[in-house]
């Protein structure tokens, strides 16, 4: 069938692979096609199956042709990749190149590009130095923790001088105003509620609002900066009519071992609460910085490989990234796309701002799969009976009933996987040198700062 083929690297792991199907094969599909159709198409003037090829040919002709080209592409490309390294990433279509250009009586021939596995120069990943953070939690940070949990266990009451402070809880009704100082009625909103201070209002009327009363009003002109976070107010003055219709305020239990007793049966003391806390911001802070030392190994390996990705592997991450996204979201992609746009940010935009971790993920992936392959690192019963153990412990969930949903689903595999890379992480973490990094304030560093 195929006559000819030639391949062609190009950049970013891609290739051009260009196949030449000979003329045989050429005139069986065209003629293949011509006979199913004449048995089964209706024309006018002629009995079905009795259609001569003649008038199939003048009234189809430019189609046939392009369905012949279109199943010869398909049927030739499979075969010819059958046979060769570089073939085609499941995550991507492949690109034809320039127009197929079909005649029964001749050669037909085509090209296309698409993207592969890419070429991986392995470096060295093991006896490695690497950096951990330090990390200092101070009395303010568990202090900051207890003052949360008063929040949660607070009440929300009707404030006494119905006069707006920071931290207040507000109700109005609000709407723009035009030139002539009438209400643009797209903007009119009522009973809106929000918490002053906290910024989660369209026009940012916090600081505007302290000090008016309930059932005062009164207009607003605010002019934002050419940089405001919400484009549409970018560079504009705005005159917003204001009307207070309730002022409420939290009402605060008591720091006390009453309040640690509402909190968990666990707890019978304040003491009780605050050795819980520390050890809460304890874990987390081993659990962050574990991470971040394992990112950094790994980007030291793939500071000392080669590799170049594929655009197609970058935007399979990257849409797999959108995904999570909009799943710890819980909103819909149409309402993350508006949230966005008050951002003045974008769905791609927002890609393009991960992109550079993306490629750096993909990269590690990539060559971690490499150092199993090398380190030939092997998964016991006992490694997958703890492993099902602590997730059990986890998600609160009897180990047996675990292991059943893993086995039903196909997933055992994947957990066989999972415990082979966190064994060989944990490897290479022992044979690197880790240095502790400059001490860095606990808020920074859940936040993601450093």
């Amino acid at each position: 069938m195929i006559s000819k083929k030639n391949i062609e690297k190009l950049e970013n792991s891609a290739v051009k692979l260009s196949v030449s199907v000979d003329k045989a094969e050429s005139k069986k599909e065209y003629n293949s096609l011509i006979n199913k159709y004449s048995k089964s198409v209706q024309i006018k003037g002629f009995r079905k199956g009795k259609v001569p090829t003649t008038i199939l040919e003048k009234r189809f002709g430019e189609s046939l042709k392009q369905e012949a080209a279109s199943n010869l592409l398909e049927k030739a490309f499979k075969l010819a990749v059958e046979d060769i390294e570089e073939k085609p990433l499941g995550i991507a279509t492949p690109e034809l190149v320039g127009d197929l250009d079909f005649n029964p009586e001749e050669e037909f021939s085509f090209t296309v590009k698409y993207d592969v596995f890419p070429e991986v120069k392995l470096g060295e990943y093991k006896g490695l130095e690497i950096e951990e953070p330090k990390v200092s939690i101070l009395k303010k940070h568990k202090d900051a923790e207890l003052e949360k949990i008063q929040e949660q266990n607070s009440i929300v009451i009707d404030k006494a001088s119905k006069t707006i402070a920071s931290k207040n809880i507000v109700t109005m009704n609000y709407a723009e105003l035009d030139e002539q100082g009438e209400v643009i009625e797209d903007t009119k909103r009522e009973d809106f509620v929000f918490t002053v201070g906290t910024g989660y209002n369209y026009y940012k009327l916090d600081d505007d609002v302290i000090k008016m009363k309930v059932d005062q009003e009164k207009v607003i002109e605010k002019t934002y900066p050419a940089d405001f976070e919400v484009k549409e107010l970018a560079g504009t003055t705005k005159k917003i009519q204001v009307k207070i219709t309730a002022v409420k305020e939290k009402q605060l239990p008591a720091l006390d071992d009453e309040l640690a007793q509402d909190v968990s049966e666990d707890f019978n003391t304040l003491d009780d609460l605050k050795a819980s806390i520390e050890t809460k911001l304890k874990d987390q802070v081993k659990e962050r910085v574990e991470n971040i030392t394992t990112d950094n190994l790994l980007l030291k390996i793939v500071e000392n490989s080669e590799l170049i990705i594929p655009e197609s592997m970058i935007n399979a991450e990257l849409e797999n990234r959108w995904r999570n996204f909009m799943q710890q979201s819980r909103m819909t992609e149409e309402n993350i796309e508006m949230f966005l746009q008050l951002q003045g940010q974008t769905k791609q935009g927002l890609k393009e701002t991960w992109k550079e971790d993306a490629e750096k993920t993909v990269k590690s992936q990539i060559l971690l799969e490499k150092i199993l392959e090398k380190e030939d690192v092997k998964v016991s019963d006992k490694d997958v009976a703890d492993e099902i153990k602590t997730q059990s412990e986890m998600y609160k969930m009897p180990e047996d009933e675990l292991k059943d949903t893993f086995e039903k689903n196909g997933m055992m595999e994947y957990l066989k996987k999972d415990i082979k890379t966190k064994k060989l992480i944990k490897s290479l973490l022992k044979s690197a040198t880790i240095t502790k990094g400059e001490k860095v304030d606990y808020n920074d560093f859940m936040m993601g700062k450093i």
